[in-house]
């Protein structure tokens, strides 16, 4: 398996920790999480095609929504927004849908 690649905007990245108190290096372990739950998100990908990830950090600690895209032939992971899971998401993370 490859190593995943990702990428962010550092101000964007400043943006998101005064507003949703998450870095986008913790967001991204998001990724190892093998319960994660990954969808298109059309509403957001007029320019480009966005996925928004549901899942856990730290062992379920904190279930977090990330929004990405995918850069240089999918080998990259660019991270646009972090923020905590909504009681929608965390039911649908946790199967309680």
């Amino acid at each position: 398996m490859e190593e995943l690649i990702f990428e962010w905007d550092d101000q964007k990245e400043k943006t998101n920790i005064k507003k949703h108190k998450i870095d986008f290096s913790t967001a991204a372990h998001v990724f190892g999480d093998d319960r994660r739950i990954e969808k298109f998100d059309g509403k957001h990908s007029e320019d480009e095609d966005r996925f928004k990830v549901i899942g856990a950090i730290n062992g379920h600690l904190m279930v977090i929504v990330v929004s990405y895209t995918m850069r240089n032939d999918d080998k990259v992971i660019r991270l646009i927004s972090a923020r905590k899971a909504e009681k929608e998401e965390r039911d649908e993370y946790y199967g309680y849908y």
